[in-house]
């Protein structure tokens, strides 16, 4: 990683916005005399100004609050209504501001790279379930093109009530550095990053609850929040940022985590320790909707229907998302020894009811924001560490979730305490569990396969081995041993393993590097989350076309496709490919969680066209939006405003050299038994599978190696045509670049859009 120098300014390109901070400055958002110096032990002031906190009207401040590191000073942009209209809030604003502030030059360290945190207009209302979102949007450590991590907590919401719809955070600073943004004092500062000691100052978790303690001088409540990740954020490409929040309830602190594509790795690298918020408002209709009646309306519908389903379907607020275990393991889709098998005779042993008898509180229900009458954040009290550095203490643990659980099997471990101590250390760490557990199973595989020994390892990394894994998740958060390589993520771990197997067998690194690729579960240099996806071809091109990388958050199509078969055709597949990457976009953009609507069925959307997408539930969400920002906004208008930003997205993707067909493709496990055991284990199953794909009629191959083979050869096929049918329903080239058609239809087609376009050939 790059020491921190003394880089130029870094800022948002002023064509989308009405005024420039100057402007600001003289219309007295900020006010000319100083205000006190914060005097909270060893946080130094480094710079302070007062502000006139702006007001919430319709879901909007139009406000962002802009960090420039390098100077350590802060400003204020207003939004231009056009911009906000075209851009809508969340994963919009973090895009639009990537796209103007950067170029393809710009990396996860490079100065002008930019960290946004911004939440939508329907973030931040207790009357409607799931409130409590926002997203972080950056230029990705491990992707190297724009990534955003979807978050919860009570962040967002004070953020905005202190006046900002969106934090902007530019340049890097030569100290490390937390910045206060206090809505009831009006003031934003930015202080030395203090020290707790050493056993504290590593950690995201405690350094975090003890920063929130010094701040409000131990009197921890609900109005204040903050954003920081832990020390192994400095040894990994896949940092993550836990959302800290008060749980009266429960009386401590708790937390979300943006998880995926190495968030929290930027934070750091650019300096920034924590960032604090706090505001007394009160929350109810504190977005001042247009029409607030229709809001309440919405809200209530869509909660009587969360309150009468959800026990009756996945019962997410008794059980929380470790319910999935049990599907995935039934239909084959949990990830066993990174993903070669998709279920397990141990998998009892890490099932839902076994976390919820031993760890979770059956009398608390647990929402990450007010209001949330699905409650599916679980959490546990006084757990004990029985490994690590901090081994014989109690904890509280937020969690586990499913992809947690998941990224533990995937090494082979079925075993629930240890999947908690391990959600509980790569929180605190600062690691996502998800990139943590894939890029530990792929050099789990290169032990097996004999591509690694313990010569290179330094340790048995067999399946299943607790104490390596164990021992690996703590090497990797100090940088240290196995855990330097570890921590770069599967796609470089590749390169390192290819040039170790080739130095000492003499195999050309080109040749080792193919073979690796069949099994090192990324794509776009994101690891997979964790689904087996073999025998779905719609999650197969969820992953492959999604933006970010491999990540569900696009397009969770699994359980769809794979346990209720609702999209059984190959046009079913493709429309699905089109349909809910868009709408979940939209969730990104306006601040909501999608788990009430994608995991609670309405019981009317049986009799509806297309029951997988849920439109009852949808037409809460449409009422809900139009009754908050003042407009008629139709089913179908949402989709269009959200295909703008699935359009700029692909476009910054493009730029950073990740836009074409070639970083869709996806690794030969993820479409096939990649390795004859794998289709041995199965091999009933996919004998049938060939005789349906070949005909009743037909012969099948003689040998069950040529039918593997034949298996793969048609699934190759099968993807090929997906990309062929997908792309053109997206409006995209067979190379998967957007047609200037397209960009004209969102009004993108700018003069360095156009030109990028010419460059491919468009």
């Amino acid at each position: 990683m790059n020491e921190r120098g003394a880089p130029e300014t870094s800022s948002l390109d002023s064509s989308i916005l009405s005024s420039t901070v100057t402007d600001l400055q003289e219309r007295a958002y900020f006010f000319p005399e100083p205000p006190p110096t914060v005097k909270r032990g060893q946080m130094k002031t480094l710079d302070s100004s007062k502000y006139q906190v702006a007001p919430v009207r319709a879901g909007y401040t139009d406000r962002i609050l802009q960090l420039d590191l390098s100077s350590l000073t802060t400003s204020i942009t207003e939004v231009a209504p056009d911009f906000r209209r075209k851009y809508i809030g969340g994963r919009g604003y973090a895009m639009k501001m990537i796209w103007d502030g950067t170029t393809e030059e710009t990396r996860y360290d490079s100065p002008e790279n930019i960290l946004v945190m911004a939440s939508g207009p329907l973030g931040n209302e207790p009357r409607f379930p799931g409130t409590g979102k926002f997203v972080v949007g950056t230029i990705s450590p491990l992707t190297e093109t724009f990534v955003d991590s979807n978050i919860g907590g009570h962040f967002a919401p004070l953020l905005k009530m202190s006046g900002f719809d969106a934090l902007a955070v530019h340049g890097i600073s030569t100290e490390e550095v937390v910045v206060i943004v206090d809505g009831d004092e009006g003031t934003v500062t930015v202080t030395t990053a203090p020290s707790f000691g050493e056993e504290i100052d590593g950690g995201g978790l405690e350094y975090g609850e003890a920063l929130l303690k010094e701040f409000t001088g131990g009197e921890l409540t609900e109005n204040v929040a903050a954003v920081t990740t832990g020390n192994g954020a400095l040894h990994a490409r896949f940092g993550i940022i836990n959302s800290l929040f008060y749980d009266r309830r429960r009386r401590r602190i708790r937390s979300k985590q943006a998880g995926r594509g190495g968030t929290g790795t930027v934070m750091r690298v650019k300096g920034l320790r924590a960032v604090i918020v706090r505001s007394s408002l009160a929350r109810v209709k504190a977005n001042h909707p247009a029409d607030k009646k229709s809001v309440q309306q919405a809200g209530a519908e869509l909660k009587r229907v969360i309150s009468q389903q959800d026990p009756k379907q996945l019962n997410l607020r008794a059980w929380g998302t470790p319910v999935l275990a049990e599907y995935m393991n039934k239909f084959h889709l949990l990830p066993v020894n990174n993903y070669q098998y998709g279920q397990h005779p141990d998998a009892p042993a890490v099932f839902a009811d076994v976390f919820l008898e031993r760890y979770f509180n059956k009398e608390v229900p647990d929402g990450c924001y007010m209001g949330c009458n699905l409650a599916c954040a679980k959490g546990a009290e006084d757990v004990a560490l029985t490994r690590g550095p901090q081994a014989g203490r109690k904890v509280g643990i937020d969690g586990p979730e499913y992809e947690t659980l998941g990224a533990v099997t995937c090494q082979g471990i079925f075993d629930p305490h240890f999947i908690m101590e391990y959600n509980w250390y790569c929180d605190e760490y600062g690691l996502d569990t998800i990139s943590m557990g894939v890029t530990a199973a792929f050099l789990m595989e290169c032990f097996q396969r004999g591509y690694l020994s313990v010569e290179e390892t330094g340790y048995d990394l067999s399946w299943g081995n607790i104490d390596a894994a164990d021992r690996l998740l703590h090497e990797t958060a100090t940088g240290e041993g196995l855990g330097k390589i570890c921590g770069q993520g599967v796609q470089r771990a590749k390169r390192w393993v290819a040039e170790k197997y080739g130095a000492k067998t003499n195999t050309p690194i080109d040749e080792t590097m193919s073979e690796l690729g069949k099994f090192g579960m990324e794509v776009k240099g994101l690891e997979f989350s964790l689904y087996i996806t073999k025998e779905s071809l719609a999650q197969q091109g969820g992953y492959g076309f999604s933006l970010k990388g491999p990540q569900h958050d696009e397009a969770w199509l699994i359980f769809i496709d794979q346990v209720h078969n609702e999209i059984p055709t190959f046009e079913m597949k493709a429309d699905a490919l089109k349909w809910f990457p868009l709408i979940r976009t939209w969730f990104n953009a306006v601040g909501l969680c999608k788990l009430p609507w994608i995991d609670v069925r309405h019981p009317e959307a049986a009799q509806t066209d297309n029951p997988s997408q849920n439109q009852p539930t949808l037409e809460y969400y449409a009422q809900y939006y139009g009754a908050t920002i003042g407009e008629n906004k139709s089913l179908q208008d949402i989709l269009d405003d959200s295909e703008r930003l699935h359009v700029l997205q692909k476009m910054i993707n493009v730029r950073q050299g990740k836009g074409t067909r070639e970083f869709d493709q996806i690794p030969l496990r993820d479409m096939a038994p990649a390795y004859f055991n794998e289709y041995q284990s199965r091999s009933d199953y996919y004998d049938d599978w060939l005789r349906e794909q070949l005909g009743t009629d037909a012969d099948l191959p003689e040998s069950p190696e040529e039918r593997h083979q034949t298996i793969l050869n048609l699934r190759r096929q099968a993807y090929q045509r997906l990309c062929d049918v997908v792309y053109k329903a997206k409006g995209y080239t067979p190379e998967g670049v957007p047609l200037r058609k397209t960009l004209e239809k969102f009004d993108l087609l700018e003069e360095k859009a156009a030109a990028l376009l010419q460059a491919h050939g468009v």
